[in-house]
């Protein structure tokens, strides 16, 4: 046997590395949500609502949009994330009208604890009853001013600052994203909110403003118009007792305070909101006001939920699924609406209403609300020429999200 060469022999060979395998992590948050590391994440998002309700009909109107009506009011389904580097995104399609309709479409990064920005289509800043979801209002419809002055998502970029009990808000935004293919839809707007929100031992308080301005670009010049007006309560009817004819605006320049509050059970929220529209017609500059309170008391203990600057979920402390019966809260709301400002008469609305929310597990409400609606100066005349009558509303909702 030949001799070994001592030279030729190196040390021995360690076995390669195990290589780390990285495996997304799946857990249900609402929805499944799917996790890796590095900052990726995934989940699906959703909600459905079924409304049904009545309008009761005054004397000497006819419109068919009275009486008995139902509809999908929200159908959406969309996803959202995270990826690295603190970006993240969100984007939801919206089935319930005659067309797929983009709702949110953003792009988020998390500068910092406090900062963050967002680009794409996404709420302004206009009030703390706007930027509550849907999913968690009170009743099934806002109050009126939202729809009337036209809050809408847009396409724009925004940032957000929040130190403690204080939340700063600004953005510039233009247009809705299914008007930016028409040349006529080159609004450009600004929209600021500040908000304080101490919690004072078992008491959180909110108080809060904003100020907006909109500049509606070649609308005016090719003859187009704005309107201001507003349904009854529920959105299944097309119906409008309150609207003055559209003006032709050149810009808008809007204003609103807010103030709520939850101590246990109990809560409370007010706003108010004026909307002055500079048009074309001189020396016509109508200032137009919406505002409410509300009072709302959990039958069964729990509280409102709040969370950066608006409402936010509440969960049962008794969900069915636990053997329990869930949560039952009844609110009470004055809602006003006026319309009329120097030789524009788009008339008044006073709204007395009342609603039983029951929500028997965390992702599954059911909303019932009534609403006497009291007008002056309607748009629709009843019997005899009259313009001063009342109406009775009934709302219903179904709902689930995820």
């Amino acid at each position: 046997v030949p001799p070994r060469l001592p030279q030729l022999e190196g040390p021995p060979t360690a076995p390669p590395a195990a290589k780390t395998e990285e495996r997304a992590n799946l857990r249900f948050a609402g929805a499944p949500e799917i996790t890796a590391a590095g900052g990726w994440s995934f989940k699906p998002i959703g909600r459905l609502q079924y409304d049904a309700g009545s309008v009761s009909r005054p004397d000497g109107i006819a419109d068919p949009g009275l009486g008995f009506s139902n509809e999908v009011r929200r159908g959406r389904i969309g996803l959202e994330g995270e990826v690295p580097g603190a970006f993240g995104y969100k984007f939801e399609l919206d089935f319930a009208g005659e067309s797929v309709e983009i709702t949110d479409a953003i792009i988020t990064y998390e500068a910092s604890d406090s900062v963050g920005l967002t680009v794409g289509q996404h709420n302004g800043f206009q009030s703390l009853e706007e930027l509550t979801s849907s999913r968690f209002t009170s009743f099934t419809e806002r109050a009126a001013f939202t729809d009337a002055f036209n809050f809408e998502r847009r396409v724009g970029l925004s940032a957000s600052f929040k130190s403690g009990p204080l939340l700063v808000q600004a953005g510039a935004f233009t247009d809705n994203i299914h008007d930016l293919d028409e040349d006529a839809n080159d609004s450009v707007g600004i929209d600021g909110r500040v908000v304080v929100a101490p919690r004072l031992g078992d008491t959180q308080l909110h108080f809060g403003a904003s100020a907006h301005w909109r500049d509606l670009g070649d609308l005016t010049a090719l003859g187009m118009t704005t309107r201001y007006r507003q349904r009854p309560l529920i959105h299944s009817t097309d119906v409008r007792f309150v609207g003055p004819p559209g003006p032709p605006v050149e810009s808008e320049t809007h204003y609103g305070l807010e103030a709520a509050l939850v101590h246990g059970p109990f809560h409370a929220a007010a706003e108010a909101h004026w909307l002055e529209a500079d048009t074309l017609a001189a020396g016509l500059s109508p200032t137009l006001f919406g505002g409410y309170v509300e009072a709302g008391w959990f039958l069964t203990g729990e509280s409102r939920g709040y969370r950066s600057g608006r409402f936010d979920r509440t969960r049962p402390s008794r969900a069915i699924e636990k053997g329990g019966i869930g949560a039952f809260q009844v609110n009470l709301r004055y809602d006003r609406l006026d319309l009329n400002s120097g030789a524009i008469r788009g008339g008044t609305q006073n709204g007395f209403m009342a609603s039983l929310v029951w929500i028997p597990t965390d992702h599954v409400r059911f909303l019932i609300n009534y609403a006497r609606l009291n007008y002056d100066d309607a748009v629709l005349a009843a019997a005899g020429g009259d313009r001063s009558y009342g109406v009775d509303v009934i709302g219903a909702r179904a709902q689930i999200d995820f």
